[in-house]
């Protein structure tokens, strides 16, 4: 882990398999060299509450709880700035 990443606000996101949107997210933030920590919404009941509560109802992912912020469906770019704040 390079100090770019270590220095970082914790960054949760909230997916499932076979998720496109999911994959790229995850994508971005590897290039930006941001850790992560990923939750299956599938296998995760609490988890899944917790995006359904966040996401009008829905189980919408990605979602990311970020800088004491939730963001559905988020681009990496913005996902980046507020974990560097």
């Amino acid at each position: 882990m390079t100090d770019a990443a270590a220095s970082h606000t914790p960054i949760t996101v909230y997916s499932r398999p076979g998720c496109p949107y999911c994959y790229l997210l995850r994508r971005g933030l590897r290039r930006r060299g941001l850790t992560f920590t990923e939750i299956n919404i599938w296998t995760d009941p609490e988890a899944a509450a917790a995006v359904r509560s966040v996401a009008d109802g829905n189980e919408t992912v990605p979602t990311v709880h970020v800088a004491e912020r939730w963001l559905v469906n988020p681009k990496a770019a913005t996902v980046d700035q507020l974990a560097r704040g």
